[in-house]
């Protein structure tokens, strides 16, 4: 069995170098990939060669009974689940340790795409006006979730930008987001006038010598995207928002306000680092339902 929790964190490594996922992509492969190998301890199997679409249909059904798991789950954690598996698989038979991969005769699911969860401009403002710029540690987490709204930026991509990426003269945020793709990123002049509080306030008392990301935490090493949350989980109470606050709340909210605001969806795409157009759109479903709203609540004759 130990030889299969090996091959699974080779994939993790190998997957990692690729940066074909953000570390929580990664997390949640192992998750449930380690979920899947238990499944298979059980059954007594201790070679991912020998698994067929039989072993995989009984794995499946377990899964989305909710017996391995707690309690049934949805067709997104379903799909999750088999999308990992699948792309182990895959690298299995790249590697030859497999000939075939078993997962690839199961059909996805569909899933139904939520909208994302959106704040407004007074919420955001609401959620800034928490820190105080006197003090350095607060003037350090504004900027965090500032430069994540400012510039539309995945958790990850936040915890990853170095100090080399910013060119605060012209105000371009450089970002490598999924697959290594590079974009550039305009942002606003107050976030300048932040990283330059948070330069001379924080970092440059808690950043070793030749440290290269751009935040740093107050034990002197990388941010990380779990100390991100925690902060937002603080943020909530001490803002009185009835929101359940999260990081791509705030890239959501960037997305929906360009467009609110005039701007075209291709612009948009790039900003976001999205492939596929379609996944941009999704936002315009938001912007749509504010101003059937609008009318809904204003125009005399929907009364």
């Amino acid at each position: 069995m130990a030889d299969m929790y090996e091959t699974l964190n080779e994939f993790l490594l190998y997957i990692d170098d690729k940066r074909s996922g953000s570390s929580a992509t990664a997390d949640s492969y192992r998750r449930d990939i380690s979920r899947f190998l238990t499944f298979l301890e059980g059954q007594g199997i201790d070679d991912l060669s020998a698994v067929d679409k039989t072993v995989v249909f009984d794995f499946i059904q377990e899964l989305r009974s909710g017996t391995i798991t707690r309690g049934k789950i949805s067709n997104a954690t379903y799909a999750r689940n088999l999308s990992a598996l699948r792309s182990f698989y895959r690298y299995l038979c790249e590697r030859h340790i497999c000939e075939e991969n078993p997962f690839l005769q199961f059909r996805k699911v569909h899933t139904e795409k939520h909208l994302p969860d959106v704040l407004s401009v007074e919420q955001l403002e609401r959620i800034f006006d928490v820190f105080d710029l006197d003090d350095p540690l607060d003037v350090r987490n504004r900027c965090i979730l500032e430069t994540i709204y400012a510039c539309g930026l995945r958790i990850s991509e936040c915890c990853d930008l170095k100090l080399e990426d910013i060119d605060r003269k012209n105000r371009i945020l450089r970002v490598i987001g999924k697959g290594n793709k590079e974009r550039m990123v305009p942002y606003y002049p107050r976030l300048n006038e932040l990283i330059d509080l948070y330069l001379k306030m924080y970092r440059n008392e808690y950043a070793p010598d030749g440290f290269p990301y751009l935040f740093v935490s107050s034990r002197h090493g990388k941010v990380s995207p779990r100390s991100v949350q925690l902060l937002l989980e603080k943020v909530k109470v001490l803002s009185g928002l009835e929101v359940d606050l999260h990081p791509h709340m705030l890239r959501h909210s960037f997305a929906t306000h360009l467009l609110d605001n005039g701007a075209d969806l291709r612009s948009v795409q790039e900003l976001l680092g999205h492939q596929n157009l379609s996944t941009t759109q999704l936002y315009t479903h938001l912007t749509y339902d504010r101003l059937k709203k609008a009318v809904n609540d204003s125009h005399p004759h929907s009364k």
